[in-house]
C-alpha cells in the first residue's frame, strides 16, 4: 500500500473525518495517515484499541514511536496513560493491550537503524518551557539525535508561527488549531512538509498544542520486507 507516499510534496489529513479501518487484530482499528508497505510498513497512523482488546506479541524490527491520546495503553512493561510518549527502538518487543480501551498516535519504521534508546515521558507531568527566540512558543522536548528532533510545542492564541527544517517537518494537532496555507487544521489534523518547505501558521483563538517532528524526512524508504 502507498498512502501519501510522495514525500517531496506536502500532505494534510483531517483524521477526524476518516473512518476507522479494522486491523487484522479483533478490536483494534486505525486511521492511516501515511504508509509505505502492507502489514509491515513505514507508517503513521492513529490506532484505537477497544476495551479488552490486545495485539499479539511482536518485535519492532524498525522501531515504534507513539503518543497516547486517550485512555491507557498497556503492555508487559507497564501502563501508559494519556499523554505518555514512548519510543521502542529497533529490536524491541512487546504485547500491547488496553483493558479500558485507548487511542494512540503511532509511527513505525522511522528510526535510525542503530538507535537503541528507550524513551518514556509522561507529558502531563512535564511543563513546556518558553522558547527564548520564538515569542508565543513553549517547548517540551521529547527526543533529539542526529536523525530527528521530536517535541511538543504550545503556541499562544493569535501567534504567528514559522518553522523551517532542511530535513522536513511533521505536525499533529493535539489541541486547538492553526491555519497554514489557507487551510484550517484543528484537533487530530496531521500535516507533513517536505525538506525545504516552511510552515507559516496563524494560531487560532484557543491556541494550539502540537506534536512536532523535524529532520527525519531527508531519506525515506520502505521496510526491506514490505
Amino acid at each position: 500500500m502507498q498512502l501519501n507516499a510522495d514525500f517531496a510534496a506536502p500532505a494534510v489529513v483531517h483524521a477526524d473525518r476518516l473512518d476507522w479501518v479494522p486491523s487484522p487484530m479483533a478490536g483494534v482499528s486505525r486511521r492511516m495517515l501515511d504508509r509505505l508497505g502492507g502489514e509491515v510498513a513505514r507508517a503513521t497512523s492513529i490506532v484505537r484499541y477497544d476495551p479488552g482488546s490486545r495485539f499479539s506479541a511482536h518485535t519492532h524490527t524498525g522501531g515504534e514511536e507513539f503518543l497516547v491520546l486517550e485512555g491507557v495503553f498497556q503492555d508487559e512493561h507497564g501502563d501508559y496513560p494519556a499523554g505518555t510518549y514512548v519510543r521502542n527502538p529497533p529490536g524491541s518487543s512487546h504485547a500491547p493491550a488496553a483493558a479500558g480501551g485507548c487511542t494512540i498516535f503511532v509511527k513505525l519504521w522511522q528510526f535510525d537503524p542503530d538507535d537503541r534508546t528507550h524513551v518514556r515521558i509522561d507529558t502531563e507531568k512535564a511543563a513546556p518551557v518558553p522558547h527564548r527566540a520564538r515569542p508565543g512558543v513553549s517547548v517540551l522536548p521529547l527526543y533529539r539525535d542526529a536523525h530527528e528532533d521530536v517535541r511538543i510545542e504550545v503556541w499562544d492564541a493569535g501567534s504567528d508561527i514559522r518553522l523551517a527544517d532542511a530535513g522536513g517537518l511533521e505536525l499533529f494537532v493535539l489541541d486547538g488549531g492553526f491555519t497554514h496555507d489557507g487551510e484550517q487544521l484543528g484537533k487530530d489534523a496531521w500535516l507533513r512538509l517536505p525538506p525545504g518547505m516552511d510552515l507559516t501558521a496563524k494560531v487560532g483563538a484557543s491556541g494550539a498544542r502540537v506534536y512536532v517532528k523535524s529532520g527525519h524526512l531527508r531519506s525515506v524508504t520502505a521496510p526491506p520486507d514490505a
